[in-house]
């Protein structure tokens, strides 16, 4: 199993993952922003959290436009995985890959602390460790985590059961509680909060080890 885990200038959360990626048994290959394509035979993208080019202009919005970005778009178009989180969760949305937009949090202020989150769905090949219904601790650290669609669009995540995880208690004002979804074939998730900070005992939880465990054992060759 292979991940490729991006790196933009202002990533601060790429060791993080590719850490989380690696013990769950994957070979992880960590691709900087101006290269053009991903390395051959790659699983599964993950995009980190962080400060992609300092948040300038919008958050998500210059990384989208970078070179290894398109390459991205062409995985996840052949049907690749690819896992976005907090900034990556906002780049995702700024390609098109994933609906909606994340603005500003209701309250103006950046937050960083464990939030309850109840998982919506465990029909996903990132969220099948769980049950639906149940609620695990997981960190965010965000300043624009405020999850955004229109009706029609959250109507159509209802109805595909595409919401992964909502919040226990709203935190940013995100419509609906949302905290992750899926794309229409399931094979990408972007949420705002960081499993990967909670898939180790120092980390003081790992409710975020049954996300990384399942997609290895989703992408474990036959």
């Amino acid at each position: 199993m292979r991940a490729a885990v991006i790196v933009f200038p202002g990533s601060n959360c790429d060791r993080d993952l590719a850490v989380a990626f690696e013990q769950a048994g994957f070979q992880v290959d960590m691709v900087w922003h101006k290269d053009a394509a991903l390395p051959e035979g790659v699983d599964i993208v993950g995009v980190p959290g962080g400060f992609s080019y300092g948040d300038y202009l919008r958050c998500g919005a210059i990384a989208a436009q970078s070179p290894i970005c398109k390459a991205v778009v062409d995985h996840t178009q052949r049907g690749g995985y690819a896992l976005g989180i907090c900034n990556g969760f906002q780049i995702l949305t700024e390609t098109g890959i994933l609906p909606g937009a994340l603005l500003r949090n209701a309250g103006l202020k950046y937050i960083c602390r464990t939030v309850g989150l109840k998982v919506q769905t465990s029909a996903s090949a990132f969220t099948e460790g769980y049950n639906a219904g149940d609620v695990i601790g997981i960190p965010i650290a965000h300043h624009d985590g405020n999850y955004f669609a229109d009706d029609a669009t959250l109507d159509q995540l209802r109805d595909q059961d595409r919401v992964a995880f909502t919040y226990t208690e709203n935190p940013n004002g995100s419509v609906g509680d949302i905290a992750g979804i899926l794309s229409e074939n399931r094979r990408v998730l972007g949420m705002m909060p960081h499993p990967e900070r909670a898939a180790d005992e120092g980390h003081g939880g790992t409710d975020g080890t049954a996300l990384f465990r399942a997609l290895s054992g989703v992408l474990a060759p036959a």
